[in-house]
């Protein structure tokens, strides 16, 4: 069932990010936010009216994997809208901590109810999504072009007209309104109009109205299909130990299944510092490969000493979770944020911030194809011996490390001006 989730997310994932460009956000949230919850509590359900129908409950996984796709290209895209190159890393990593607590809230909620009514460990998520839904319904804000102080003084006349080259012009006559009793000593001198407005002045706007992106477009930004598939083998590796921690930490600590679950939520609580940590760095530095890629070499060893550490105690595995959370979900972070961001408004766009949500959903997309493909593998090598599962991770860290290799070269070996008319100019 995990695996029809993640499959369905997978493929979800491309067709939203290209419905999710011609949409409004808040519409299109709302919708997958409000669909999710509905399917999460209908899978609850089967709890307490006693379904045994295996395939209810897969449809059931697939529509939820699949209007789970919404969420993540809408809100890479408001919050990239919302916040420049500058400090992007930074913003984002505090932001994206957001998935890192939705997973230590899901484990224990789960954890809560999984011995004694495991249904209401899929209904009462349910309910705060949907309720969240309609939070962010009522106040969400796509962009800061939408905040216009509207004057309760004045009236616009707009005149649209579309030429032939895809400019529309928009003529726009400004009013106010004629306050006779206020002014008593000049009404006499002001020409009357036929609806009480005076014209105070006329303005001519000429904008271009720019397309969404297509597909073949967004593949052909540089750096996007590098990232696209490092992110595939750094999502394998979360997601394996998202879907597989809590049993191997019964296995080898000897914990029951609650307990097993808490102590899990510590690789999340590592991801919430090496999400913000990414962020930071690579900020400073202006190198977000190099940053993903140092962090990927210092994953693989971590994952290797985590293996061995495990099996001597409860402090060693405690803290070796936190350092492997950090390194493993730190990239992870990284790429579906703040990379998504930067190459969704890469120069090459020209201005068209239209390719923001196109971009996020190829690279998350990718990405969830590894994040199916982990547990599956996960679950064939184990009973073949736990050392054979880490050694697959370790590979696919690499793997992540070596796809980006090309981009880490190129930003090494790129010099960057340093003067600083040419720095402000290319803030903006």
């Amino acid at each position: 069932m995990d695996y029809s989730f993640l499959c369905a997310y997978a493929i979800g994932m491309y067709l939203s990010g290209i419905i999710g460009e011609r949409l409004p956000i808040r519409y299109f949230l709302t919708f997958g936010m409000q669909a999710s919850g509905f399917f999460t509590c209908l899978f609850g359900l089967g709890y307490f009216y006693n379904i045994h129908n295996f395939w209810f409950y897969i449809c059931v996984q697939v529509a939820n994997g699949l209007v789970q796709t919404t969420g993540w290209p809408s809100v890479v895209t408001c919050i990239g809208n919302w916040f420049g190159k500058g400090r992007r890393g930074l913003i984002m990593g505090i932001w994206n901590s957001h998935t890192s607590v939705g997973n230590i809230l899901g484990s224990l909620i789960a954890g809560y109810w999984v011995s004694t009514s495991w249904g209401l460990s899929f209904i009462v998520p349910g309910i705060t999504i949907a309720l969240m839904g309609i939070v962010c319904f009522l106040f969400l804000i796509e962009h800061p072009d939408d905040l216009k102080y509207i004057s309760k003084q004045t009236s616009q006349l707009e005149i649209t007209k579309n030429n032939e080259n895809g400019f529309t012009c928009t003529k726009t006559l400004t009013y106010k309104e004629d306050n006779k009793e206020e002014n008593p000593d000049t009404e006499l001198l002001i020409p009357e109009q036929g609806n009480g407005l005076t014209p105070v002045h006329q303005v001519m706007v000429v904008k271009r109205e720019l397309l969404a992106i297509s597909f073949i477009g967004a593949l052909r930004i540089p750096g996007v299909i590098e990232f696209s598939l490092c992110l595939l083998f750094a999502k394998l590796v979360s997601y394996t130990f998202l879907f597989w921690l809590p049993l191997y930490i019964t296995n080898t600590a000897h914990l029951d299944a609650k307990r097993a679950g808490d102590l899990s939520t510590l690789f999340d609580v590592g991801g919430i510092v090496g999400g913000i940590l990414a962020g930071v760095i690579s900020d400073k530095v202006e190198k977000r490969a190099t940053t993903c890629g140092v962090m990927l070499l210092l994953a693989a060893p971590s994952l290797y000493g985590f293996s061995m550490i495990s099996e001597l105690g409860l402090g060693p595995t405690i803290v070796m979770l936190v350092i492997s959370g950090c390194l493993v979900n730190g990239p992870y972070a990284l790429i579906t944020t703040a990379v998504s961001a930067d190459l969704g408004t890469h120069k090459s766009l020209k201005g068209n911030a239209r390719a923001l949500s196109t971009v996020t959903a190829i690279i998350d997309g990718t990405g969830s194809v590894g994040a199916a493909l982990g547990p599956l593998l996960a679950g064939l090598l184990s009973p073949t011996g736990w050392n054979n599962v880490f050694y697959m991770l370790m590979a696919a860290d690499t793997c992540a490390l070596l796809l980006l290799s090309r981009l880490m070269l190129k930003e090494l070996t790129t010099t960057k001006p340093k003067t600083g008319v040419l720095v402000a100019l290319k803030e903006h």
